[in-house]
């Protein structure tokens, strides 16, 4: 049961990939599927409510969401044959791309297949299989940090972009969703020196000093953004600290010799 729930909830989080009709709410008329569902499509329809009700917790967990993410409410409750909900059937391509996925790894990687693409009992040293947590971390649109930051940028500049990224990092650090370590300023900040933005840059690695005061990278990313500014004398000091504090920052090191040589 475990293979079997870890093979379902891979792909990509939506709702029922085939519909859950609890009997006492099933709609009039529509047969029902042993075990109670009504219009179960993409798995088997003998599929038991235990296996079912597993794969939809490893969705809600995968993608931080709750039922109603993708299943109609009618009258405070829940019609979860329905079809109504875009979620929904976009849940069930998005399980269906998960499982073509997993049958074709063992080709791509070179080892053994597993018993299924949904399914069952894996063989040794079958390729990790893909899971909707594989990619979506915690989150219904699995978006990385720097997506988010741009996104804030193109709306309200650079302060709107650090206002995001601390938003962000309140919510969610310590969790799966975004990755929130050491680089994920320097990235985002070596991306606005790169646009000709070295103020935003070093308002971002800033920040990153508040979170990670010794960080080498950090002082690396802020002396080329005070050379982009013309700042030598301000490039040179930041230098000399990214190798103070890490003395195998090679590129820190190589950087200094060229900003003194000049």
């Amino acid at each position: 049961m475990t293979r079997a729930f870890y093979g379902i909830a891979f792909g990509s989080f939506l709702v029922l990939a085939g519909s859950i009709a609890i009997s006492a709410q099933a709609g009039g008329g529509a047969a029902q599927q042993p075990g109670g569902f009504t219009n179960l499509q993409v798995w088997p329809k003998d599929t038991s409510r235990a296996v079912i009700m597993q794969f939809m917790n490893a969705f809600g967990d995968s993608l931080g969401i709750t039922c109603d993410y993708c299943h109609v409410q009618r009258d405070g409750k829940f019609d979860f044959a329905s079809d109504d909900k875009r979620e929904k059937r976009v849940a069930r391509q998005m399980i269906l791309l998960r499982d073509s996925i997993n049958v074709v790894l063992p080709a791509i990687v070179g080892k053994p297949a597993g018993a299924g693409p949904t399914s069952v009992n894996g063989q040794p040293g079958m390729p990790v299989r893909v899971l909707c947590s594989s990619c979506h971390r915690g989150l219904p649109i699995p978006r990385s940090i720097a997506d988010e930051i741009s996104e804030a940028e193109t709306n309200g500049g650079g302060a709107a972009g650090l206002a995001k990224f601390k938003e962000l990092r309140a919510k969610y650090y310590g969790g799966q969703q975004y990755d929130l370590r050491e680089n994920a300023l320097v990235g985002i900040a070596n991306r606005a020196t790169n646009a000709k933005r070295p103020d935003d840059a070093l308002a971002y690695l800033q920040q990153n000093l508040e979170y990670f005061p010794k960080s080498s990278v950090t002082f690396q990313a802020m002396a080329q953004a005070k050379t982009a500014k013309g700042d030598r004398q301000g490039a040179t000091k930041d230098l000399e600290k990214a190798v103070e504090l890490d003395p195998q920052n090679a590129q820190a090191k190589t950087l200094l010799a060229q900003v003194k040589a000049q």
